[in-house]
């Protein structure tokens, strides 16, 4: 077999390749032996029907055909890794001749992985927020927590912001009571803005038994956008009454015995959680920062498949979770279709880019994944996907996507290498040691990269237990 390789563009190659007839032999036989399997000649056993009566009875053509097809991958993959190629995706096969007992020739066009070339990144230096936890911090997470323990009970007495009240409502658009327009027995804390424009002012001031009609336009349902007369009655009235700040509060709501400990460990919580966030803030910036240093030739067809990978998993998983459809979120984001897809353009490009730049940076570091450290990965994302470790490692095993956790992790560590090598200084001037950076949970920061959604690598496992079935396309 000889092959030639032909550079079309920075990301896409065609192979030339021949094939002396004598190498399509054990393709032949097998074709004549498939053949054979399923085919009854007269005076003939099923399965002994010699070649020539194969050949006259179905065609040398048919015999080829299936020779050919069966041949195809074998000789491709033998041109792609004589031409040392990191195809991407499949290939668009041409067969070009092919004179029986003579010759076969083909040519195969694909996509294949850019060349990388790192840059000196260690001039790079970024800034992040610093790590400040005020009294306000602390005192607006203790009363976050307090309000958790709030009980609430009737009064007799005119309702007021902050208080609960329970609501009937009738909407009416043009003087027609709309079918999905009625609710009783509604809870409503006022002040809170979770219902309609215009009811605070409505109920504040009314006690038990109370009325009143206000117009707002509706946000949803049959009528959504349109004006309607509203009419709201309050059945109850109910006060909020917050526990005192005290070391019987502290007792309640913690392990704490006096509120001063419970106040100091809200510190200690919200400065690792800042720390966290810090560590996080870093990475993103140095990865920016990393990117911007590379240039990066993006096949078309990768692009294109990863755009409309995330969509979909956008409007069929994320947003199809939460019952809305993708015109309802663009309305709620305030955005164009046109808006939609360039952001959509500039996050997969800025993805699939990542994934080629920490690759090549795994290979150039000679990273390698250890076993412990892909188990101790598998477990955070089964964490993250709601599924127990023993699901999600046979959801990935099954569905082939044990190379991808792989992946993931040596991009974390490619990427740790280059925050290790940043200066990294918060916005006051001073430096930031990443090494003792722990999360909520006390483990250390992983630092991840953002993964090409195209290989799907935040719901592939989750979907594969599903389907019972599972791919990472930008690794073909």
């Amino acid at each position: 077999m000889k092959s030639a390789v032909e550079t079309l563009n920075p990301t896409r190659v065609r192979l030339t390749v021949e094939v002396p007839f004598e190498e399509l032999k054990p393709s032949l036989d097998a074709a004549y032996k498939k053949i054979n399997q399923q085919v009854t000649v007269p005076g003939f056993r099923k399965g002994k029907i010699p070649a020539r009566v194969i050949d006259q009875r179905f065609g040398r053509g048919a015999v080829l055909e299936e020779a050919v097809n069966d041949a195809l991958p074998k000789f491709y993959t033998e041109a792609v890794n004589e031409g040392e190629l990191n195809p991407l995706g499949q290939p668009e096969v041409d067969i070009t001749e092919l004179k029986d007992n003579e010759l076969l020739a083909f040519t195969a066009e694909v996509d294949v992985r850019p060349t990388v070339e790192i840059p000196d990144y260690s001039g790079i230096e970024v800034t992040v927020d610093s790590v400040e936890v005020s009294d306000e911090d602390i005192d607006k997470a203790v009363e976050q927590l307090r309000d958790r323990f709030a009980t609430t009970s009737a009064v007799e007495r005119a309702a007021a912001e902050g208080d609960i009240v329970v609501v009937d409502l009738e909407a009416k658009v043009e003087g027609e009571v709309l079918e999905d327009g009625v609710a009783n027995g509604v809870n409503y804390t006022i002040g809170s803005g979770e219902l309609l424009e215009g009811i605070d002012e409505a109920v504040t001031g009314l006690e038990a038994g109370g009325s009143a009609t206000f117009t707002s336009e509706l946000k949803g349902g049959s009528a959504k956008g349109k004006e309607a007369e509203v009419s709201v009655k309050v059945s109850e009235v109910k006060a909020r009454e917050l526990p005192e700040l005290d070391d019987d509060f502290a007792q309640l709501a913690s392990e704490f015995d006096t509120l001063e400990e419970l106040r100091g460990d809200t510190r200690g919580r919200l400065e690792r959680s800042k720390k966290f966030d810090q560590a996080t803030q870093a990475q993103e910036k140095v990865l920016d920062a990393l990117l911007e240093l590379v240039e990066v030739p993006i096949p078309e067809k990768l692009l294109e498949d990863e755009i409309q990978t995330r969509k979909h998993n956008l409007e069929h998983h994320q947003l199809g979770q939460m019952g809305l459809t993708l015109d309802a979120y663009l309305e709620m984001q305030e955005k164009t279709a046109d808006e939609f897809e360039a952001e959509l353009k500039e996050q997969a490009e800025k993805g699939i880019k990542t994934q080629f730049v920490l690759d090549e940076l795994v290979n150039k570091e000679k990273l390698s994944v250890g076993q412990e450290e892909l188990t101790e990965h598998l477990m955070r994302r089964a964490q993250s996907s709601g599924m127990s470790p023993d699901q999600f490692a046979q959801a990935v095993v099954e569905g082939g996507q044990v190379p991808m956790l792989v992946g993931e992790v040596a991009r974390g560590k490619a990427l740790a290498v280059v925050v290790e090598a940043a200066k990294v200084v918060d916005d006051k001037g001073e430096t930031v040691d990443l090494d003792d950076d722990e999360d909520e949970t006390g483990e250390t920061v992983e630092v991840t990269s953002e993964e090409p959604a195209a290989e799907e690598s935040d719901n592939e496992a989750e979907k594969a237990a599903e389907a019972d079935k599972g791919g990472d396309k930008a690794e073909g």
